[in-house]
């Protein structure tokens, strides 16, 4: 089998509200939408791999201009040296960032393309550990009146998601009481048996991120995600050593090497690969399984369609996030995608690969040319 041809298709709807963290600035009025990155891995035997990526700028033309000629004529089942082979492409400028934005989105190609040949679903081909994995409800936008805050955890909980995840840092963490008064409504709103977690987005200094832990405390916080910028991960240590809040990250992070110095750096204590960042399918095994070296649970950040192959084959999962914000273009992209149950997440069991379709109405209106 050889590849034979590599393309992409960026579809992008307008209508979904916009959404805001820690360390994004107010939204434009008006503004919002979603953007959603595909690859199209195409090979002399009919099986066609299908990438996920992100759409930001620059992305596709790292894969189209950088990348296609390097796949084409290859054994797409070489998923290794195709992976060292764009590693290397792109080294004189995408150690991290677009580039490997772009390699991550081929790799889950790649791998989606090894399964549908083998007639397999993804997690098997990968060798499962668990079919079901838990799930928790992810959101609490800053951007949120309390409110609104409220209704989105109380939503996941009715859904049945004993888990959820609202952000703190607001405004460049510069709202701390805000920040504080915002949990404490939540924790009310869902009682004491739901986990709830925190995400900071980057968005708080060291000694800032120590007090206001303490502060969090109270409110049986499960972690606290991304208290500091993320290349700071000896500030990342100090905050570590200093809670007893479990501190989350690695959403920002690049490669097996880049987890290396963070995990070696004692500055995580769950570690959260993105499928679409690390490196795709190929690198995110990697860093689960130095994790697992470490007896560090592992929870992924977005990608939850991928993801959620991935964490079927993790002994060391702790939970995977799942997004409303993500759900809005997953409704839209694919003719249809698993359901969750009860807070608990299992693939496709009669879909080879990733078991996901591009809707050919969504790509024949939300397409973007390119």
């Amino acid at each position: 089998m050889k590849i034979t041809d590599v393309s992409t298709t960026v579809l992008s709807y307008p209508h979904a509200p916009p959404i805001q963290d820690a360390t994004i600035p107010t939204p434009p009025e008006g503004s919002g939408g979603r953007t959603q990155l595909f690859v199209h891995i195409k090979t002399d035997e009919g099986v066609e791999g299908l990438g996920i990526g992100q759409g930001s700028p620059g992305v596709r033309e790292v894969i189209e201009s950088g990348l296609k000629d390097l796949l084409i004529g290859q054994d797409p089942f070489d998923i290794e040296r195709l992976w060292n082979d764009m590693f290397w492409q792109v080294r004189g400028y995408g150690r991290k960032g677009i580039a490997f934005c772009a390699i991550s989105a081929v790799d889950i190609g790649l791998w989606d393309l090894k399964a549908k040949a083998f007639n397999v679903p993804l997690f098997k081909l990968l060798g499962p550990y668990r079919d079901s994995v838990p799930i928790y409800g992810s959101g609490g936008w800053t951007n949120f009146n309390e409110q609104e805050l409220v209704k989105e955890m109380t939503d996941y909980v009715q859904e049945g998601i004993p888990r959820v995840k609202m952000k703190v840092g607001k405004d460049f963490g510069q709202s701390e009481r805000e920040d504080i008064q915002r949990l404490a409504a939540v924790r009310r709103a869902v009682g004491d048996d739901v986990a709830v977690y925190i995400d900071a987005n980057n968005g708080y200094y060291a000694k800032q991120a120590i007090y206001m832990a303490k502060e969090f405390e109270q409110y049986q916080v499960g972690w606290f995600e991304e208290p500091l910028l993320a290349d700071d991960i000896r500030g990342l240590a100090e905050v570590r050593q200093a809670i007893n809040i479990p501190l989350a990250t690695g959403e920002h992070e690049y490669t097996k090497y880049g987890f290396r110095e963070l995990i070696a750096g004692g500055a995580v204590d769950i570690v959260q690969p993105d499928v679409g960042r690390v490196g795709g399918i190929t690198e995110w095994m990697k860093v689960a399984h130095m994790a697992h070296g470490f007896n560090l649970p592992v929870a992924p950040h977005a990608v939850q369609l991928v993801h959620l192959h991935l964490a079927c084959a993790t002994p060391n999962l702790k939970v995977v996030e799942y997004m409303n914000t993500a759900l809005a273009g997953d409704r839209i992209w694919y003719t249809e995608f698993p359901q969750q149950k009860d807070g608990m997440w299992s693939p496709f069991y009669d879909k080879p690969g990733l078991g996901l379709e591009l809707s050919p109405e969504a790509v024949e209106r939300w397409r973007v040319q390119g």
